[in-house]
């Protein structure tokens, strides 16, 4: 690794406080595109904008290309920056098909609630990672690191994005009656919300194979479930914003599309020329 991409990942942990698994995803797309620059004899502070587009060309994933040209420009950002480069290549995002988010509504996650066991530490810890997961939408990310201190009254302390912010959010009573049930019933100190069968920190897989045993479907469906029924409930776009913790409205405004898909739907169905 040369000294300016050594720099550019210290300014990345140290400046910037990403995780390790960001940082790391960083890296090996500047060091890809390192490589194919030295294929074509060009150092990375000389890249023109013809020779980035060449790069990502060769790219045929336009997600994968997107998530590449979005790593190079932070990366140039921080050489213009740090380095006083003034000549940096400039490339387009590739526009990408709006793919509408899969959830499941409020009947089918009741539905299979009720397929829980719930005379077990364990399937009371189940039932109330699935009520807490759709109650409050929070990241998988997120719940793994959420402490019994965080809960006070029907809100929760939230930190996300890197440790940098913290949101608050409200809880339904039905989850909260559940997350008391289990609490009430472990034998454990641990300052953690919820924790795996040997009484650790639960991990993210084990929120996976919960979701996956119950649902068939992956913890971040229920992130999903959360906001789409916050929308078709009449909620605020921002307020569903601020409830997931996103920076950008834009984020957020997927889950009007489905909100548009739902109210054609219920034309189709309902009014006498929709059907």
């Amino acid at each position: 690794m040369s000294d300016l991409i050594e720099a550019f990942k210290e300014n990345l942990i140290i400046i910037r406080s990403l995780s390790n698994n960001t940082v790391q995803a960083y890296i090996k797309d500047i060091l890809d595109f390192e490589l194919f620059l030295k294929s074509i004899k060009i150092d990375i502070l000389s890249c023109d904008t013809q020779s980035l587009l060449r790069y990502l060309s060769s790219i045929k994933n336009p997600r994968t290309q997107n998530r590449h040209l979005s790593s190079i420009n932070t990366f140039y950002k921080f050489a213009q920056h740090y380095y006083n480069v003034d000549n940096v290549p400039k490339g387009s995002y590739a526009k990408l098909q709006k793919k509408l988010p899969s959830y499941l509504d409020s009947e089918a996650i009741f539905n299979n609630l009720e397929l829980i066991p719930r005379d077990t530490i364990l399937g009371k810890r189940d039932y109330a990672i699935i009520l807490f997961l759709y109650a409050t939408g929070v990241r998988v990310s997120e719940l793994i690191n959420i402490k019994t201190q965080d809960i006070n009254d029907n809100w929760i302390k939230v930190v996300y994005a890197k440790g940098s912010k913290q949101r608050v959010i409200p809880i339904a009573n039905i989850a909260l009656k559940a997350l008391k049930e289990y609490l009430n019933s472990r034998n454990n100190n641990s300052e953690y919300l919820f924790l795996n069968y040997k009484g650790g920190s639960i991990s993210r897989i084990s929120i996976f194979n919960i979701t996956q045993k119950y649902f068939g479907v992956s913890p971040h469906i229920f992130r999903h479930s959360y906001a789409t029924s916050l929308i078709l409930g009449g909620a605020d776009l921002i307020v569903v914003s601020e409830l997931l913790g996103h920076s950008n409205l834009e984020t957020t405004q997927i889950y009007t599309h489905i909100e548009q898909k739902h109210l054609k739907e219920t034309i189709d169905s309902f009014h006498p020329l929709g059907k």
